[in-house]
């Protein structure tokens, strides 16, 4: 009788395992597949960035260094492998195109640019739809690390190699910009 009561004990646990290391797979194709929406979004913005940057530079052309650390991010944001890598990439692009805003300010006429206001209102659309993948991106990573964090899963997922994920936040720059209230002239 003990020997099926132990058999009995082994099996559920067994059974328990394996549906949490179904889980596991599940929350981390999930998450992987959220960034795949994000890829989407980010190729957009890649491809739109050169022809913003071609249309400042004819206004622009003494801004320089502004304009190549966009093409520098832009061009690591590209190279980036890893899901970690693409978020870190990412980060450095949006505070680059933030230092373009800030340059934009100065040329009223290109402000006024046919071309300049579709690019950017363009830019602007991809930044919200991006804003949407990133806030399902992290939802589906908060699940995953909720997941392998939780005792008794965590257990199972150390064992198979599973360890929390980054979130894709602002990053260090952007947060700095947060922390400062806005200045608004009339």
């Amino acid at each position: 009788m003990g020997l099926w009561i132990l058999l009995g004990v082994t099996v559920v646990v067994f059974i328990w395992a394996i549906s949490k290391y179904n889980l596991f797979i599940k929350l981390r194709n999930n998450r992987e597949n959220a960034f795949a929406d994000i890829d989407v979004q980010l190729k957009q913005r890649h491809d739109l960035i050169p022809q913003l940057v071609a249309t400042v530079k004819g206004y622009a052309s003494h801004e320089k260094e502004t304009l190549d650390r966009i093409v520098s991010a832009r061009s690591g944001a590209i190279n980036a492998k890893s899901i970690d890598e693409k978020i870190v990439a990412e980060n450095a692009l949006s505070s680059a195109l933030a230092g373009l805003k800030v340059t934009v300010e100065a040329y009223p006429d290109l402000k006024a640019n046919t071309n300049f206001m579709q690019l950017q209102e363009e830019i602007s659309d991809i930044e919200n739809k991006l804003a949407a993948v990133r806030r399902y991106f992290n939802s589906a990573t908060k699940e995953l690390n909720t997941a392998i964090e939780m005792f008794p899963g965590n257990i199972i997922a150390g064992m198979f190699g599973f360890r929390k994920e980054m979130m894709f936040d602002l990053g260090t720059s952007e947060r700095k910009n947060l922390e400062q209230a806005p200045q608004i002239n009339f």
